[in-house]
């Protein structure tokens, strides 16, 4: 396994192999989702570079930037089968501040972007760089991010770049939980108090399965969240699954939450049919 901290050592470790380049982008703290990821690639290329960068541009002022979790050794450590660890600080990635943005657009302004309304801009930021710099066949990303990924798939259709991107179910504790770098914010009570958020998608997707409307599987799924204890929602909503726009009638749909639980804030999310 190769170390690049720089792009001009990344672009010298390229030149070492020969075929399909599969990109995972991490920000450390490493967990078995993230792992889930590097296996997908794994599969599908002949070759996989991981990037760990705690991005600055996505967080929002009072939000846990200086907190996260960074212990680059004990994440290269759990890399199995990588070939290169693209690992730039900040100095690397932002030497001035950059002059040309990228606008995510609408979608970027609800759910998550209403919450943290600089926060997509500053994740297709350093994922474009990361793309350029890189050069992947494909990009594997969670689904547990959903709103993110669909943006991303959004910029890589409309900015016409040469790549694929391949979503990777969410990996959840045996408890349901969704894996998460935050979850290590979470003491052992709150652990148990955050399965109120896969429980109330649970909720909300059974009462589809059994011919709920889409208002119907909605307020199902609220209402079990919105008891739970321990637990401040934040929201709780329908979604097209390509689009992001509510789902008011039949189609493929995806429940999507935010809430806090303590001081620390989790989103997940689970796929329904309506109709």
């Amino acid at each position: 396994m190769i170390i690049a901290s720089t792009p001009a050592q990344l672009q010298e470790a390229l030149k070492l192999l020969h075929g399909d380049i599969g990109l995972v982008m991490t920000m450390g703290a490493l967990h078995d989702g993230h792992l889930s990821l590097v296996e997908a690639a794994r599969k599908e290329s002949d070759h996989v570079v991981v990037s760990i960068y705690v991005n600055p541009l996505q967080f929002g002022p009072g939000e846990d930037f200086d907190a996260y979790p960074r212990d680059l050794e004990a994440d290269v450590a759990k890399l199995e089968g990588v070939d290169v660890v693209f690992a730039p600080t900040d100095d690397v990635m932002y030497p001035r501040t950059p002059l040309v943005r990228i606008d995510p657009g609408p979608v970027a302004s609800v759910l998550e972007g209403k919450t943290r309304p600089t926060h997509f801009a500053g994740v297709l930021q350093v994922v474009h760089k990361v793309f350029n710099i890189v050069g992947p066949h494909a990009a594997w990303f969670g689904q547990k991010d959903a709103q993110q990924l669909a943006l991303i798939r959004s910029m890589v259709a409309d900015l016409n770049m040469p790549l694929d991107i391949r979503a990777v179910p969410i990996k959840r504790e045996p408890s349901g939980l969704a894996m998460s770098s935050r979850n290590s914010y979470l003491s052992e009570r709150e652990k148990e108090q955050a399965l109120a958020l896969f429980r109330a998608l649970t909720v909300g997707q059974r009462v589809a399965h059994d011919g709920g409307s889409a208002a119907q599987t909605l307020a199902a799924a609220r209402e079990s969240l919105a008891h739970a204890p321990g637990v401040k929602m934040d929201y709780l909503e329908l979604v097209d699954r390509d689009t992001f726009m509510p789902l008011t009638e039949a189609g493929n749909g995806l429940l999507v939450c935010a809430a806090w639980v303590g001081p620390t804030r989790l989103i997940d999310n689970l796929e329904v049919v309506i109709g």
